[in-house]
C-alpha cells in the first residue's frame, strides 16, 4: 500500500514545492520511492496552473534538486486519500484543520518544522515570497533539516504497514 505524503503552504510557488522535492529526493535515496508519493499544494489557488516561483527553482536546481512543479490548491476531499499533511506554518495548519472532515483526517496534519529537533519552538518556515533570494535559501536550509526526521517518521509507518 502507498504512503502519501502532501506538502501545503499558501499558493504553492515556494515553499510546499521546495518541500516536495527536497522530500521526494530523500524518498528515493531511502529507497522508497516505490513506497511512498510525495506531492503538494496551496491553501489558495491564485497560481493554479502556474510553475514553481523562479528563485525557488534556481535554488532547487542549484543544489541538485528537481523542480518540475504546477500549482494546485488543496482540496478537503483528499483527506481520505492522504496520510499525512505537512503544513509549512501555523497559519496553513489551521486553514488545513478547518478543512479536515473528521478529527482523524485533523490527526494527519503536522508542521513541518516539527521533525527537526534544533528548531525549537519556531515551528514556522517562513514564506520568501516577498523577499530577496537569501529567504529561498534559508526556507531551503529549513526544509532540508526537518526532512531526515519526517523520513524516519515515514520510514517506520511503512515498515508498520508492511511488516
Amino acid at each position: 500500500m502507498t504512503y502519501r505524503v502532501c506538502f501545503v503552504c499558501t499558493g504553492n510557488i515556494c515553499r510546499s514545492p521546495m518541500a516536495e522535492h527536497v522530500f521526494r529526493a530523500r524518498v528515493a535515496e531511502a529507497g522508497l520511492a516505490g513506497a511512498v508519493v510525495v506531492d503538494s499544494a496551496g491553501t489558495g489557488g491564485w497560481h493554479e496552473g502556474d510553475p514553481a516561483d523562479p528563485r525557488t527553482v534556481s535554488v532547487l536546481e542549484e543544489h541538485g534538486y528537481g523542480s518540475a512543479h504546477a500549482a494546485r490548491q488543496f482540496r478537503a476531499s483528499w483527506f481520505p486519500e492522504l496520510d499525512l499533511v505537512i503544513a509549512l506554518d501555523e497559519g496553513h495548519l489551521r486553514d488545513l484543520r478547518r478543512l479536515a472532515p473528521t478529527p482523524g483526517d485533523a490527526a494527519k496534519i503536522r508542521l513541518l518544522r516539527s521533525y527537526d529537533p534544533a528548531a525549537g519552538s519556531r515551528l514556522d518556515v517562513p514564506d520568501p515570497y516577498y523577499g530577496g533570494r537569501e529567504g529561498f535559501e534559508e526556507c531551503l536550509e529549513m526544509v532540508e533539516a526537518a526532512s531526515g526526521g519526517l523520513l524516519a517518521a515515514v520510514r517506520d509507518e511503512v515498515g508498520e504497514r508492511t511488516g
